[in-house]
C-alpha cells in the first residue's frame, strides 16, 4: 500500500484544534521540521504537544509557542526556550514534566497495550503526587500511566512509499517509540525511495506503524553536525 503523500501541508490535513501530537527529536536533533512549520502555517491551536523538549525561541516547537498555538506541554525538560517559561509564569501553558527514563517508558507501554508501570523514580516528589503509589520488599514505588497521541510526528533519514523507516544515529531519539503510540502516524524523511530499496536488516520502523510518509525539505537541522578534528 503506496502511503505517500505530497507534502507536510496535505499530511496534516485532517488534524483539528484540540489534538494531542507526540513529536520526535532530543533537543533540536531528529526533529519533525516540516510538519511543524506546516501547522504553524494551518494555526491549529489548543494543541497537546508530547516531545521530550519545547525547542527554543525560534525554532522547533517554540515557532508553536509564539503563535500561542500550544494549550498544554509533557515534557522532560525545557530550559532553551525562555517564551515557555514565560507562558507558564503567565498562565498561558499547562505544563506535565516527567522524569526523562518515565518519559520514554510510558510512551513504550502505550504503543504495547499494557496499562501501566511502577518505577521508584520520583517517589517522594512533586511527580508523584495524586499517583498511586506502592511498596514491595522495602522499596516504594509510583504508578505510571501510558502515554498516547492523535497523532506522531516522525522524522527519519530513509523511508520508503510503504512507511518503513531508518533513522541517523542520535537522530532516531525517541521517534521510534513514538511511531507506535498514535492512532494516526506521520513520517517525512530526508530521502525516499521504493519498497525493497532499503536494507529489511537496517529497519528500525516497519511500515505497519507508518499511515502517512513525505520527502522532507529544506532541512535545517541546527545541531546535526559532522565535525572533523585534525
Amino acid at each position: 500500500m503506496d502511503k505517500v503523500i505530497v507534502d507536510a501541508s496535505h499530511a496534516i490535513d485532517d488534524i483539528t484544534d484540540g489534538s494531542t501530537i507526540m513529536m520526535g527529536g532530543f533537543g533540536l536533533c531528529g526533529i519533525p521540521e516540516n510538519l511543524i512549520q506546516a501547522l504553524r502555517e494551518k494555526e491549529i491551536k489548543d494543541l497537546t504537544i508530547i516531545s521530550n523538549n519545547a525547542g527554543v525561541d525560534d525554532f522547533g516547537i517554540g515557532i508553536l509557542l509564539e503563535k500561542r498555538q500550544v494549550k498544554k506541554m509533557i515534557s522532560t525538560y525545557v530550559g532553551e526556550n525562555r517564551l515557555f517559561e514565560e507562558l507558564v509564569l503567565n498562565g498561558e501553558l499547562e505544563v506535565e514534566l516527567c522524569p526523562q527514563g518515565t518519559f520514554a517508558e510510558r510512551i513504550r507501554i502505550g504503543g504495547a497495550g499494557i496499562g501501566g508501570f511502577y518505577t521508584p523514580t520520583g517517589y517522594g516528589t512533586i511527580v508523584a503526587e495524586g499517583k498511586e503509589t506502592r511498596s514491595w520488599d522495602g522499596k516504594n514505588y509510583v504508578l505510571e500511566l501510558p502515554l498516547k497521541a492523535d497523532y506522531a510526528f516522525i522524522k527519519a533519514y530513509r523511508g520508503d512509499s510503504v512507511g518503513n523507516l531508518i533513522y541517523n544515529k542520535t537522530a532516531r531519539n525517541f521517534n521510534p517509540i513514538m511511531a507506535t503510540a498514535a492512532k494516526i502516524t506521520i513520517a517525512e524523511v530526508e530521502k525516499l525511495v521504493k519498497p525493497g530499496r532499503l536494507n529489511p536488516d537496517a529497519i528500525h520502523t516497519p511500515g505497519i506503524f507508518v499511515d502517512r510518509i513525505f520527502k522532507g525539505a529544506n532541512y535545517e537541522k541546527r545541531i546535526e553536525r559532522t565535525r572533523l578534528r585534525n
